[in-house]
């Protein structure tokens, strides 16, 4: 038998879609929330393996063994949907939608369900958005629809109204800390990560099995040092760079807006909260330097900047204006 379904953390979630795949009394839509890594889809995914098992060792379990289970893991089951824009940050499009409302009325080819995961819908636009919700007012009783999002709030309320929503939150550090160390990890390392992970499991294992992640942090905080001090020429330069990729732009804001949180938290004196614990020297430098309302103009532009990529202005332009509003020390 999967304990917790071989997820970590989360578990009256899914103590909670247990219950309904043992009793049957399975809602047609489901919408999962919380910050990216927290393990959303990996709940959801955890969820259409017990709803398709084909050998269930009790009920609301699967047994990770079977056809259904294998291929359903490994996202790869004829009856499972995966919708999402094409990039992280991106937009998901009507036409995926569209596509969508023609393969919903297929009747399950192998499994006893048809199951549609539609991750991260909060970059869906307003178009995708208004055809989800037809899908969801008129969705065969073979088709339960699976949906991540960072909020709810970000969702249409006829869409979340549909649904039955299930709001992770983050598991505590200590936790996540000890979840590493079971797996071999270094302690300080494991420590690093858990604090960076902000209490969310998925991004942990993430840094921790992807050591180019760490390292693109490390890189682009120690270029956050550097340019604290450089000319006006070195800043438009490194803005120029900067605006050639955006999914690099968009991760550096991400960086950015990690860090400037922080400043404002060792401002408002609530150390134990930050995250960037391996860079509590910048941190402090950054918090004498500036009042609390910097700080947070900082972490708005961050904010800002993420959302513009995302409707795609000028980068190189945003880039230049971000890095001239930085601090100069």
């Amino acid at each position: 038998m999967t304990e917790n379904w071989n997820l970590f953390g989360h578990e009256w979630a899914v103590d909670m879609l247990r219950q309904h795949v043992a009793n049957q009394a399975m809602r047609h839509a489901y919408l999962i929330t919380g910050s990216p890594g927290l393990g959303r889809r990996s709940l959801a995914l955890a969820f259409a393996r017990s709803l398709t098992c084909s050998a269930p060792p009790a009920p609301g379990e699967y047994c990770g063994e079977c056809r259904n289970c294998r291929q359903m893991s490994s996202m790869q089951h004829p009856d499972l949907t995966i919708i999402q824009s094409e990039t992280e940050g991106g937009m998901l499009k009507v036409e995926q939608i569209r596509e969508l409302r023609k393969s919903v009325l297929l009747a399950p080819y192998q499994a006893p369900y048809r199951i549609v995961l539609l991750l991260r819908f909060q970059e869906a636009n307003a178009s995708a958005a208004n055809a989800l919700l037809k899908t969801l007012e008129e969705a065969p009783t073979k088709v339960i629809l699976l949906l991540t999002a960072d909020n709810a709030e970000q969702l249409l309320p006829t869409i979340v109204s549909r649904c039955e929503v299930i709001r992770l939150r983050p598991l505590s550090i200590s936790r996540v800390d000890e979840f590493l160390r079971i797996k071999g990890t270094e302690e300080s390392k494991a420590k690093l990560i858990a604090s960076l992970s902000a209490g969310r499991p998925g991004y942990a294992l993430r840094l921790l099995e992807d050591d180019s992640a760490l390292e693109f942090r490390r890189e682009k905080l120690d270029e956050v040092e550097e340019l604290l001090s450089a000319s006006r020429v070195t800043r438009f330069a490194y803005a120029e760079q900067l605006a050639k990729d955006k999914e690099t732009f968009r991760a550096t804001l991400l960086l950015w807006l990690s860090l400037w949180r922080d400043v404002m938290l060792q401002t408002a004196d609530e150390t134990n909260a930050v995250t960037n614990i391996d860079r509590r020297d910048l941190i402090e430098k950054l918090a004498n330097k500036l009042s609390m309302s910097e700080a947070k103009r900082q972490l708005s532009a961050a904010e800002n900047g993420i959302g513009q990529l995302k409707r795609n202005v000028n980068a190189r332009l945003l880039a230049e204006n971000m890095l001239l509003n930085f601090p100069k020390f």
